[in-house]
């Protein structure tokens, strides 16, 4: 069988194509046989990839520990449930009150029941209708005993019995209000907020209030005065402090958020050339801030430091007052006596609390003497400042005739002229703590008497600021937790140390303490809580970790690693 066969070529055609294939070959050809790849790719691509795939893989882990954020736990769900207590409900303390009723057994008609019924009508009256933080507004009780000649009748109630002694104030003599004020403590205590009334037909009224949680009414009194005091004393003295308002919206005394309050005493010579003078305050300080110190413990860690400045003028004119011979400042004058650019007070007033000066004025300007508005000359010869603290004016004696002395000797204040100055001080103390600096009550239904303590606050205002302070504590730690809180959701990269943990975990407990101390009627105890509610919140909420700039966001870790990214990539690629 024949082949089929191809026809040969012409030799023309075959030398062109060699011909053409040369030029394709040559010098300038992109690609070189020799180096040319003879065959297609396979496993070294295959492993390049993998192990550079496998490295990024490895790395991811370690990139992602290097910008993890480390969180402690926060109790969200407690903060939520603390601020809405605070916001919805106050907080109330239980009261309980006693009225005793003696010497009227000539009204038949009076029995311990109807006395409670009106006692409590007329509670609620003098009550406020919206009720505040840190009173007890409705959350009391009250008990009557009528005491006669015929035996002690008293009301049913099952929270509180009365330890009262028939005829025990027999023999008791109302001209020593001290004594008076210890026979009712050992008849009736100390826990239980007591008026009692002794119904006597030859005497005016006369109303005492005294150190501890009793107080007294005695004299000729009818049934209905009789209760009408009762009330007004339980309601505007025992709770609302002998103040017409029940609760004091802020801190007039600027309490640290540590709970720390420093009181800064200066002694001022305003002319050292006239006469310098010095005080012993260590004595001062030993007999008597170290009582007031200790029995406001529990609503402020109380620290007290002292110096003496020289030339210290006043900003203030003072004009001669030839009919008392005195030289005369007036109300108006007050808010440019302090004088800034030349009373260095180099304290520690910055940690919370307020100054207090002794001002001595020079030759020139004394004595020196405060003029009231009406005209009359203030028995204290000092104010207060607001925002600042007290100040004293002291005038030595004979300073007229000392003015004209050529050489001043460096002498010390007397010891009972420096006792006469922190009377004054002590008032305006009190007055900075939202209390009365006055002994006086005057109400609607008459005058009291408040029975001055030895520590400066007696044991029913001391329940007053107790109260308020551990409302108000319990407020700002609410509202401090609340915005922490806040704050921490709202950046999800922020660092959140286990010591913000703790100190968060501990305000909490703390707050709970306080309501719960609160609720049974602990007034120290509550105060003190509250306070270290506060002073974890503020920690808590100013840690040094928390005020840091950069909170690692997704900016930052994308700024920093997108190079070893970028670069990993680049890699992949070129080697395909």
């Amino acid at each position: 069988m024949a082949e089929i066969s191809e026809p040969p070529k012409p030799p023309g055609e075959t030398h062109h194509k060699f011909e053409t294939t040369s030029k394709a070959q040559g010098p300038d050809s992109e690609f070189d046989p020799k180096t040319m790849r003879k065959s297609k790719p396979r496993l070294k691509r295959l492993v390049l990839t993998l192990s550079v795939l496998l490295s990024f893989l490895l790395g991811f882990p370690f990139l992602w520990k290097s910008v993890e954020i480390y969180r402690a736990p926060l109790p969200f769900r407690e903060i939520d449930s603390l601020s809405s207590q605070t916001e919805s409900s106050l907080l109330l303390f239980p009261c309980h009150f006693q009225a005793i009723f003696v010497g009227f057994e000539s009204k038949s008609s009076i029995n311990p029941e109807a006395i409670e019924s009106s006692v409590l009508k007329q509670m609620v009256k003098l009550t406020s209708n919206s009720p505040q933080c840190g009173t007890c507004s409705a959350n009391y009780t009250v008990s009557v005993v009528v005491d006669s000649s015929s035996g002690c009748v008293q009301t049913r109630n099952r929270e509180y019995l009365s330890s009262w002694q028939c005829g025990a104030m027999g023999t008791v003599d109302f001209s020593d209000d001290e004594g008076v004020d210890e026979v009712l403590v050992d008849l009736l205590g100390g826990k239980v907020y007591s008026v009692v009334v002794v119904n006597l037909d030859n005497e005016e009224v006369r109303a005492v209030v005294g150190k501890h949680r009793h107080a007294w009414i005695v004299g000729r009194v009818s049934e209905a005065e009789a209760v009408a005091r009762v009330a007004e004393t339980f309601v505007k003295v025992f709770v609302n402090g002998g103040k017409e308002e029940g609760f004091i919206q802020g801190e007039f005394m600027p309490v640290g958020a540590d709970g720390r309050i420093v009181l800064s005493f200066n002694l001022l010579n305003s002319d050292p050339q006239d006469w310098v003078y010095d005080w012993d305050f260590q004595a001062i300080d030993e007999t008597l801030l170290a009582p007031v110190i200790e029995a406001l413990e529990p609503v402020a860690n109380i620290s007290v430091e002292s110096q003496v400045l020289y030339h210290t003028p006043k900003s203030s004119f003072s004009y001669w007052d030839d009919k008392r011979e005195s030289y005369i400042f007036s109300i108006k004058d007050l808010p440019f006596f302090v004088n800034s650019n030349e009373w260095h007070l180099d304290t520690s007033i910055a940690a919370g609390g307020s100054d207090n000066a002794t001002y001595i004025p020079s030759a020139r300007e004394c004595p020196l003497l405060l003029q009231l508005p009406n005209g009359d000359i203030s028995k204290t010869n000092g104010f207060i400042s607001p925002m600042w603290g007290g100040i004293t004016v002291w005038n030595p004696k004979g300073c007229l005739k000392d003015s004209e002395s050529q050489d001043p000797l460096k002498r010390t204040i007397s010891r009972k002229d420096l006792q006469k100055v922190f009377e004054v001080v002590m008032g305006q103390l009190r007055q900075l703590f939202g209390l009365k600096s006055d002994h006086m009550y005057i109400g609607a239904s008459g005058t009291s008497s408040l029975l001055p303590s030895e520590r400066g606050f007696t044991e029913w205002e001391l329940d007053v600021l107790s109260r308020q302070h551990t409302c108000f504590n319990l407020r700002s730690c609410s509202t401090t937790l609340g915005s922490l809180s806040r704050l921490v959701q709202s950046l999800p990269r922020m660092i959140i140390l286990d010591e913000i943990g703790k100190q968060v975990t501990y305000s909490l407990e703390a707050a709970n303490l306080a309501q719960s101390n609160a609720s049974v009627g602990l007034h120290d105890a509550s105060a003190v809580s509250s306070r270290q509610a506060r002073s974890l919140a503020e920690d808590a909420f100013f840690h040094p970790s928390i005020m840091s700039v950069s909170y690692y966001s997704f900016e930052h870790c994308f700024a920093v690693y997108s190079l070893s990214v970028v670069f990993e990539l680049i890699c992949l690629v070129g080697n395909g």
